[in-house]
């Protein structure tokens, strides 16, 4: 690798051949995934599953794609060796700096990708559901960037708790739909865009903000966060002479941030994956989001993948203090890691959480999302070589939790 050339922009690399995180030609990762959709929506998906693969990588979607991750996102995001930290934890540990990311987390690097795809389709209005609000501002921000109707669905639990973040998307032009079914997080906002989608099939195009949905949107938006694992290769060998770390760890709820850090490292295995769920309150305290320990097979949002459910099938209510995590299902190539072992899924607590966003803060003075302050707990986890190489995602920054923090003083 050519050092010199680490602050160009990397283009999107077509996976190494047999990676692990490809879905088979029907988007199932083993028995995850698949395209469990209403006929109405037929049309649309099966536009995208034909079709995007040769857009994404023609040289005219690249140009412009890397173009607007530089210029526009700010890529390449900084590797940071975190000094105080590695002392603390006995290793080096490295943050992969999503936070510093145009709009505050690694989103907006699928929202660009999905709306220039959008554009390439003719679609002239975008949807989007979010949770803690980073997606849904991403999306609201690119679309003002080229001129493009945004809606975005968000519960209305979350627009109570990410006030900043649905004032900066009505700031950028587009309306946000409260959603009051249900517990009124993630799950309902993504319910009610899918109703929006079947009722509006022909001009509109739903930006999924995570790898779930069905095929092939998890192999999409993986493909178009992959740069973080792209970009973390090249500054670790510029910083220490070796494109491989011991460990990369990331936050999981739907799981786009750690598919995107896991990617290029899915066939590497000396390097230990582990991603870090919401267990809430607790795992088995009836208010939680730790899929992996909780859920068995299901179908939401359109694929097959490991799911909160009561033993009649009826999706469990999640709880999570961060937005973002607060989802009862996992994207199906998370699923699939987990039922082979590739990954290490562990959980933290709400409390846990908010101890290692304090930590880091006080240790380094960065203020984390309270999503990726749960991928930071992990450290307490594990027991280290001082040689270890450790890279953790951070994927948000932490102003939109300042009013969760300010409470637990």
């Amino acid at each position: 690798m050519n050092s010199s050339n680490i602050n160009d922009p990397i283009p999107l690399r077509q996976p190494a051949e047999g990676l692990e995180g490809l879905p088979d030609a029907h988007g199932y990762y083993g028995q995850f995934g698949g395209a469990y959709i209403p006929e109405m929506l037929h049309r649309n998906v099966e536009e995208l599953r034909t079709k995007y693969l040769e857009i994404i990588y023609e040289d005219s979607f690249q140009n412009e794609f890397q173009q607007l991750l530089q210029d526009y996102v700010g890529r390449p995001t900084p590797l940071f060796l975190a000094e105080r930290l590695s002392k603390k934890y006995g290793a080096i540990i490295f943050l992969k700096r999503e936070d510093l990311c145009h709009t505050g987390a690694h989103k907006i690097n699928n929202t660009i990708g999905q709306l220039l795809l959008a554009q390439k389709l003719g679609k002239k209005r975008i949807i989007a559901e979010t949770g803690a609000g980073q997606h849904g501002v991403a999306t609201a921000a690119v679309c003002a960037l080229k001129g493009m109707d945004c809606i975005v669905y968000m519960g209305e639990k979350d627009i109570e708790r990410q006030a900043p973040n649905v004032a900066r998307m009505k700031m950028l032009g587009a309306t946000v739909i409260p959603v009051t079914s249900g517990s009124k997080t993630l799950k309902d906002a993504t319910n009610e865009a899918i109703r929006d989608w079947i009722n509006h099939p022909d001009d509109t195009h739903y930006i999924i903000g995570s790898v779930v949905g069905p095929h092939p949107y998890p192999d999409m938006v993986a493909r178009f966060q992959s740069v973080i694992s792209d970009e973390i290769q090249e500054q670790l060998f510029e910083k220490t002479g070796n494109k491989l770390p011991n460990y990369v760890m990331a936050c999981v709820g739907g799981g786009s941030n750690a598919a995107g850090a896991f990617y290029h490292f899915l066939n590497e295995p000396s390097v230990k994956l582990i991603a870090v769920e919401a267990a809430g309150h607790g795992v088995n305290s009836g208010m939680s989001a730790a899929t992996t320990q909780l859920g068995k097979p299901g179908i939401l949002h359109g694929s097959k993948s490991l799911l909160m459910q009561t033993e009649d099938g009826q999706v469990m209510e999640p709880h999570s203090i961060s937005a973002g995590l607060d989802y009862p299902g996992i994207g199906p190539l998370h699923a699939h890691l987990f039922e082979s072992g590739r990954v290490i899924f562990m959980s933290a607590t709400d409390n846990k959480a908010l101890n290692a966003a304090f930590e880091l803060s006080k240790l380094e003075g960065i203020i984390p999302a309270l999503e990726s302050a749960h991928a930071l707990h992990a450290l307490k986890m594990i027991n280290f070589k001082k040689s270890d190489v450790v890279v953790i995602c951070l994927s948000g920054r932490g102003d939109k939790d300042l009013d969760t923090y300010m409470k637990n003083l």
